[in-house]
C-alpha cells in the first residue's frame, strides 16, 4: 500500500496540479487571443446600463434561470450539486488552514462533528446528483446525444465522490492526520503519516486521489472548462 499511496497521493497530486495549471493557462491564452466578433452577440431583452448587464451576468451564471424554465428537475440537481461542491471545496480548505474561530467556538470535538455532518451531507448530495446525470444520459431523452466523454467525466467525478464518502463514513483516520499529509505536500516534503499506512483507509485515500488526479489532468481539455468561461459568455449575451 505504501507504494500505491506514494504514486497516487504524492506524485500523482503534483502531476495533476501541474497539468491542470498549464492546461488552464493554455485555455486562457486561447480565449484571450480569439478575435472579438464585430457583431453584437447580446440576446434580448438586455439591460441598458453596465450595472444591469453585470447583475444579469451574475444571475445567469449562478442561478441560470433559463435552465430552470426549460428543465427544472435537471436544474434543481445541478443547483444542489454546485452548492454541495462549493461546501466540499471550502471544507477541504481545512487541510491547508484550520478554521480557528469556528474551532474555538465549537471546540475540537464539536468542530469534527460539524465537519463530519457537513461533509457527509455535501458528499451524499453530489453523489446522488452525479448518479442522476448518468441515469439521465443512459435512459433519458439525451441518450442519443451523449458521447463517451460525457460518461468519462461523470464516472471520474463519481469515483472522486464515492471514495471521498467512503473515507468520510467508513474511515478511521482523523482529520489532523490528513492535514499532516497535505501540508507536507505543500512544503514539498511529502510524507504519508503512519496512521494512514496502518489502516485500510489508505486505500480509500489513494483511490480518491487517483480519481482526483485523472479528473484534474482531463479537466482543461474537456467541456467542463465552460465553468471558467461562464462569466465571459454570459457577459457577452448581455452586451
Amino acid at each position: 500500500m505504501e507504494l500505491y499511496l506514494e504514486i497516487t497521493s504524492i506524485w500523482g497530486v503534483y502531476l495533476g496540479i501541474a497539468v491542470f495549471i498549464v492546461g488552464m493557462a493554455w485555455r486562457a491564452y486561447q480565449w484571450a487571443t480569439t478575435p472579438r466578433s464585430p457583431v453584437a452577440l447580446g440576446m434580448f431583452p438586455k439591460p441598458a446600463t453596465g450595472a444591469g448587464r453585470f447583475t444579469k451576468m451574475l444571475k445567469d451564471t449562478f442561478i441560470a434561470p433559463q435552465s430552470a424554465k426549460i428543465e427544472p428537475v435537471m436544474w434543481a440537481f445541478a443547483f444542489l450539486f454546485h452548492i454541495a461542491a462549493l461546501a466540499a471545496f471550502v471544507g477541504h480548505l481545512r487541510l491547508v488552514q484550520e478554521f480557528t474561530p469556528l474551532k474555538d467556538m465549537l471546540g475540537t470535538q464539536g468542530m469534527n462533528e460539524f465537519a463530519a455532518w457537513a461533509g457527509g451531507i455535501a458528499g451524499t448530495i453530489m453523489m446522488v446528483a452525479v448518479i442522476f446525470w448518468i441515469l439521465r444520459r443512459t435512459f433519458g431523452p439525451y441518450k442519443q446525444l451523449s458521447v463517451p466523454e460525457d460518461y468519462l467525466l461523470l464516472f471520474l467525478l463519481l469515483g472522486v465522490i464515492i471514495m471521498g464518502n467512503h473515507m468520510r463514513f467508513f474511515g478511521i483516520v482523523h482529520s489532523e492526520t490528513y492535514m499532516e499529509w497535505f501540508r507536507s505536500l505543500m512544503v514539498f516534503k511529502p510524507e504519508i503519516p503512519a496512521e494512514i499506512l496502518a489502516t485500510t483507509t489508505g486505500w480509500s485515500l489513494g483511490t480518491h486521489m487517483l480519481f482526483t488526479t485523472l479528473f484534474l489532468i482531463y479537466f482543461p481539455f474537456s467541456k467542463l472548462t465552460h465553468a471558467m468561461g461562464a462569466f465571459a459568455a454570459n457577459m457577452t449575451r448581455s452586451e
